[in-house]
């Protein structure tokens, strides 16, 4: 499982695991989680890159419409998580 390390605006780093990325209505988002193996909290971060951007920027998606559907798809490429 890849591991990949985020700079907060607080200049704090934290590092999550990527268990899966998916494209949505043009967005790219990845589900991560903070626990390599078990039970951990995951999110679901969207991409809100400039283009070219030298680094990729993500925000937490809270919007609960877009939530869901997003859930939604990732419950379907992992059959075994529920994230909702």
């Amino acid at each position: 499982m890849e591991k990949i390390k985020f700079t907060l605006d607080t200049q704090e780093s934290v590092e999550f695991y990527v268990l899966e990325q998916t494209r949505l209505s043009g967005n790219q988002y990845i589900l991560v989680t903070d626990a390599e193996e078990g039970d951990g909290d995951a999110l679901i971060l969207k991409e809100i890159s400039l283009k070219n951007a030298d680094e990729k920027v993500y925000e937490i998606v809270e919007e609960d419409t877009e939530l869901s559907a997003v859930a939604a798809v990732f419950e379907t490429l992992l059959e075994d998580v529920r994230l909702m």
